[in-house]
């Protein structure tokens, strides 16, 4: 008896259906990760220069940023003068 490789994946791919809600999650997301991904090309910048330049409001900034962050994406930069904050810049 031959093994089918992905027999259990393509079960419960048909099985299941994925919500309209999660699609829409996943593309909000991808949206503004690489809004965020952009941002960073030209230069590290902060939490608050993300979200002045982005116009969104900065606790929706940490979470996309940190999810970034844990996924290897972004990396965090240098502190700045003041020590009171982390600019953010894309890992290499």
């Amino acid at each position: 008896m031959e093994i089918e490789k992905g027999k259990t994946y393509k079960y419960l791919r048909e099985k299941r259906e994925v919500s309209q809600a999660a699609k829409d999650n996943l593309k909000q997301f991808i949206k503004i990760k690489k809004l965020i991904l952009d941002a960073l090309q030209e230069s590290d910048l902060t939490i608050e220069q993300l979200t002045q330049k982005l116009n969104m409001p900065s606790n929706e900034i940490v979470y996309y940023l940190m999810s970034l962050v844990k996924y290897g994406f972004v990396q965090i930069g240098a502190v700045d003068d003041m020590d009171a904050y982390f600019s953010y810049k894309l890992k290499k």
